[in-house]
């Protein structure tokens, strides 16, 4: 089997990606600042930053720290340039290419997801709209969107009446159990659903005895240790809806990505590993190919699910 022959394309939603790999929002920046490391031209889809209605400086300083055994703890606080000058300044040059782009929207109620999502809905080059239900609600006391299944249902949906474009729900699990999140998601509207597992961390120096956040105090633990509780998130939740799972959490590379496809994803991002091989996505993508032509299979939608039970 030649390379040509291998089909990498899958569909979510409405849109079909030219290959199932996507930089996860927060690591990719908004695709300009790896475009000199990477073909953007390559990727399944550019997924940018997180966005807000207004522009945010994020986090106090010492946002980022290294732990031992390759983990950090991240607090960057959304920055990002606002949903306005992002479609002046940003996705003028994301359009140029030829691959798709989805917009993470983090907000702190459902009536700015409705604004943020009505603004990128009548811009020029958006193909896809990432609900961040990790964001804090604010006015239902600062827990996430997805920690109440009435909440998240609420958002979505508010979401999908604001918009025909595809639609995807970032879950992270914190206390509703996960599967319960994306039926509710998938009722409201989603056209996918992508769990996500990373729990909340701290980190302290033994001699001062302070956060070595400082005044964030904690953060996201992110780590490739973290790919088996998030590959069993996306086995879970693909028994239980119809619509396409998106994995995400510890990936690193080709052998990383199939494992969630076996267990059901149908297109998978990467997240921290950017920041350490810039060239992960491409790297992701020819071994994927690999993969396929060294096993005889033709399309990557024939191991989507194909996981083997006992």
């Amino acid at each position: 089997m030649n390379r040509e022959a291998v089909d990498l394309s899958v569909v979510l939603g409405k849109i079909r990606l030219k290959n199932p790999v996507m930089p996860a929002s927060g690591t990719f920046g908004y695709g300009e600042e790896f475009a000199d490391l990477v073909n953007l031209e390559d990727l399944g889809a550019v997924i940018v930053k997180g966005t807000t209605l207004n522009p945010r400086l994020g986090s106090f300083q010492n946002r980022v720290i290294e732990i031992a055994g390759c983990a950090f703890i991240s607090t960057i606080g959304l920055q990002n340039v606002g949903v306005d000058r992002f479609i002046k300044d940003k996705l003028p040059y994301l359009r140029q290419f030829g691959t798709l782009v989805i917009v993470n929207v983090a907000c702190e109620s459902t009536e700015e997801f409705v604004k943020v999502t009505e603004i990128l809905n009548k811009a020029e080059g958006v193909d896809g709209i990432e609900v961040n239900m990790a964001c804090p609600n604010v006015k239902g006391g600062g827990m996430s969107f997805a920690a109440d299944s009435d909440m998240t249902f609420k958002v979505v949906k508010a979401v999908r009446n604001a918009t025909d474009l595809t639609m995807i729900a970032k879950l992270v699990p914190s206390v509703t159990d996960i599967t319960t999140l994306a039926k509710v998601c998938e009722e409201a509207g989603a056209d996918a659903i992508c769990p996500i597992y990373s729990p909340i961390g701290m980190a302290i120096d033994i001699n001062t005895r302070r956060s070595k956040l400082g005044k964030n105090l904690t953060g996201a633990l992110g780590s490739p240790s973290l790919k088996p509780a998030a590959v069993r998130m996306v086995w879970q939740v693909a028994q239980v809806v119809n619509i396409p799972v998106i994995g995400c959490g510890g990936i690193t590379g080709a052998e990383d990505a199939l494992e969630f496809f076996i267990a059901g994803a149908t297109a998978i991002e990467i997240g921290a590993y950017n920041l350490i091989d810039p060239t992960v996505t491409i790297r992701t993508i020819e071994g994927i190919k690999k993969y396929l032509i060294d096993n005889g299979i033709k399309s990557i939608n024939d191991i989507i699910g194909s996981m083997v039970l006992p």
